[in-house]
């Protein structure tokens, strides 16, 4: 059988950071058609012998000045009609960032850059509504066993913040008490004699991640489970 094929293969990414008290996505707004003018993830064509990684890391650093050492593939998106221009299958990736440690400057096919709550997204291009939902879902459900506090909160943060980032994430209420109990039962936070006011009650400790004791834990078989 004879196969003819004019597929072209994209990268896109979903950058996740949390500020604010809110869980936020990175988009630009297009430069070219189709889709001029739109809010999309970034993202583009893989150039010939190039990685799928290496195009990831380009397009964001081209798109939006965001250099990010850590990208997680997420999802292939293909439906024939993704892309009114030609066949185009994507590769997704996702990653979680701080926010203020990134200088976001839009460049090359992008005309602005932004960070966008994820409850109030603008009208996105191509099938990205899509892909931010499946990254949605991995993330909700890497919160059940990874710390990815690590790479959302601040070096130093009250407990209090702990449990909003995961509150926030996961969309609904959480039983402070037994997360606390679960969270503190690892070892893998240290509490440190620096102490700060919430408001009317006693100031409270602040905290912070060991991740030299979490990736010792890790290569030990521990396994973080907070269902």
């Amino acid at each position: 059988m004879t196969i003819t094929q004019n597929i072209k293969v994209a990268v896109d990414a979903v950058v996740f950071g949390y500020q604010d008290r809110s869980l936020n996505i990175l988009l630009i707004k297009r430069k070219v058609a189709p889709f001029k003018n739109n809010w999309a993830l970034p993202g583009g064509l893989v150039l010939e012998n190039e990685s799928l990684e290496d195009a990831i890391v380009r397009e964001l650093k081209e798109e939006t000045n965001v250099t990010i050492d850590y990208l997680e593939q997420l999802y292939s998106f293909g439906e024939p009609n993704r892309d009114p221009r030609n066949r185009v299958i994507s590769v997704t990736y996702f990653a979680l960032v701080k926010p203020e440690h990134h200088s976001i400057q839009a460049d090359t096919d992008a005309t602005d850059v932004a960070w966008f709550d994820i409850n109030k997204l603008p009208e996105l291009a191509f099938d990205h509504e899509l892909i931010i939902k499946k990254a949605k879902e991995r993330l909700q459900g890497k919160l059940t066993y990874e710390p990815i506090g690590f790479d959302l909160l601040n070096n130093k943060f009250l407990f209090s913040d702990l449990e909003k980032l995961y509150m926030t994430i996961l969309q609904k209420q959480i039983d402070r008490r037994n997360f606390r109990k679960k969270i503190l039962s690892f070892n893998i936070l240290e509490e440190l004699n620096e102490r700060v006011s919430e408001g009317r009650g006693r100031p409270a400790s602040l905290f912070k991640f060991n991740k030299k004791q979490y990736f010792k834990y890790k290569r030990e078989g521990f396994l973080f489970d907070i269902k």
